[in-house]
């Protein structure tokens, strides 16, 4: 049997752009996605902390050390810039696999600045 469970976490990411025009996903800072295990493409669930929006995309790769996270496409309407967001990534793993598990977690604070990391 296989359980799907939280893979990846990014924890109050603070929006620091977004660009209506280009053709979708969620940009975020390359050193972020390789702390919790995100990989450019990845199918990802957001929560937007401000407004209660939740909705999927995927990642694409940002500038590293930059902080970016950045709304593109249609998820530019889901939020603003300064909203906090939660961004998930799920796995399936084995039942007897899945008795252990810690999913790889980072929680942000002032300019995107890791403050906090569980499971890594």
């Amino acid at each position: 049997m296989q359980v799907h469970l939280l893979k990846s976490k990014v924890h109050r990411a603070q929006v620091t752009a977004s660009s209506l025009d280009y053709e979708g996903s969620l940009t975020i800072a390359r050193d972020l996605m390789e702390q919790v295990g995100f990989v450019s493409y990845e199918r990802i669930l957001c929560s937007n902390l401000a407004n209660g929006q939740r909705f999927e995309t995927y990642v694409i790769p940002g500038e590293s050390g930059s902080g970016a996270i950045i709304l593109n496409g249609a998820t530019a309407h889901l939020g603003k810039v300064g909203d906090r967001l939660t961004i998930m990534s799920f796995t399936e793993v084995a039942a007897k696999q899945a008795e252990g598990w810690q999913p790889r977690v980072i929680v942000l604070g002032e300019k995107n600045a890791v403050i906090n990391t569980r499971g890594i």
